[in-house]
């Protein structure tokens, strides 16, 4: 490799990290010190970031799928690609929203265990591949990482703020339905909470424990279990609507729109050169069409749904669930690239 090759990779890592790792990290401990510091907002500010989750990051993360599984497969798009991924999401969406209309808590449920699923599933590409690809070795670590990582944001807030969390739920099992969430009672309880949390801290010890033990790296595992850390006092300390508002446009979704860049040859060569916005600028280019399009989707969901209304609180709930709609056929896209890109 010469020279001019080397300094473009070491340019490229560079930036990836600032990317992947420091933005991330510092999005989310200044929330966490401003909450600190000043206490908790409203109700309506804690909104705003999802709000601007439709345009920056987070919605337009998943807009592209119809280019990675060609990416993922070394090809070109194609008619064909946009046809199986359209296809994809047509039956998979189609038919997890229709679960909403018929049984809502339950499709509440099948919410929480994907986005578990998923945003673990996230946390496994930077570790592995722009971390150090020793570390995790096996697919029985790699899976504990998948279970402990993706239990933070989907759990840790039920112990620490259980009104909110049920008012979440109340907000988007009402679109559906007006009748209330005593079957809940039982998860909403101490003895519930406290069942939540000791699954959390044995998936979390044990995370820590195997991570320790299926790597060469033991700079890589302080690096692993540093975030863990980092992302439980979050979670403890900043109020679910708020947390979770920056922690999915700041924290996924740029990390997925960071391993989206490096299979794109042009938004690799951007960030080879040290120019992080021309590829996000790229990013959001070829995202646009597909977010829109996903915002007619969600607009016609607002006007399906009995009990929506043109409220923040109801709005906020209509984003959720359509976001929970066009995760699930995204979460298949991810799993065939993670396949495809040798994570498991």
């Amino acid at each position: 490799m010469n020279s001019r090759a080397t300094t473009h990779e070491s340019t490229r890592e560079r930036t990836v990290f600032r990317l992947a790792f420091l933005g991330p990290w510092v999005a989310l401990a200044s929330t966490a010190a401003a909450v600190l510091a000043f206490g908790a907002p409203s109700r309506g500010l804690q909104l705003l970031p999802f709000a601007v989750s439709i345009v920056i990051f987070g919605l337009p993360h998943g807009a592209v799928d119809h280019l990675t599984l060609p990416w993922a497969y070394g090809e070109p798009p194609t008619r064909r690609w946009l046809a199986i991924v359209g296809g994809l999401y047509f039956v998979v969406g189609l038919a997890y929203a229709m679960i909403w209309f018929v049984a809502p808590l339950a499709a509440f449920a099948l919410f929480i265990l994907i986005t578990w699923f998923h945003w673990g599933q996230g946390e496994l590409h930077p570790l592995v591949e722009l971390v150090d690809s020793t570390h995790l070795r096996t697919r029985a670590a790699r899976a504990l990482t998948v279970a402990a990582r993706g239990s933070l944001p989907m759990l840790v807030p039920l112990v620490a703020f259980p009104e909110e969390y049920r008012w979440v739920v109340a907000r988007l099992v009402g679109l559906f339905e007006t009748g209330d969430l005593a079957a809940l009672d039982p998860v909403f309880s101490p003895a519930g909470r406290g069942a939540v949390a000791a699954l959390v801290a044995a998936l979390l010890v044990a995370s820590l424990v195997v991570g320790s033990r299926s790597g060469e790296g033991r700079k890589t595992w302080l690096v692993d279990a540093g975030e863990l850390v980092f992302l439980t006092a979050y979670f403890l300390v900043v109020p679910p609507v708020l947390a979770i508002g920056v922690f999915f446009p700041c924290w996924h979704s740029v990390r997925h729109i960071t391993r989206l860049l490096l299979l794109d040859n042009v938004g690799s060569a951007r960030l080879g050169e040290g120019n992080p916005a021309g590829a996000l600028a790229r990013f959001g280019r070829v995202a646009a069409p597909l977010t829109v399009g996903a915002l007619l989707v969600f607009g016609g969901l607002a006007l399906a749904v009995p009990g929506a209304s043109v409220s923040g609180p109801d709005l906020f709930a209509v984003y959720l669930v359509g976001i929970a709609v066009v995760t699930a056929p995204h979460v298949v896209v991810v799993t065939i690239l993670d396949l495809r890109e040798g994570i498991w």
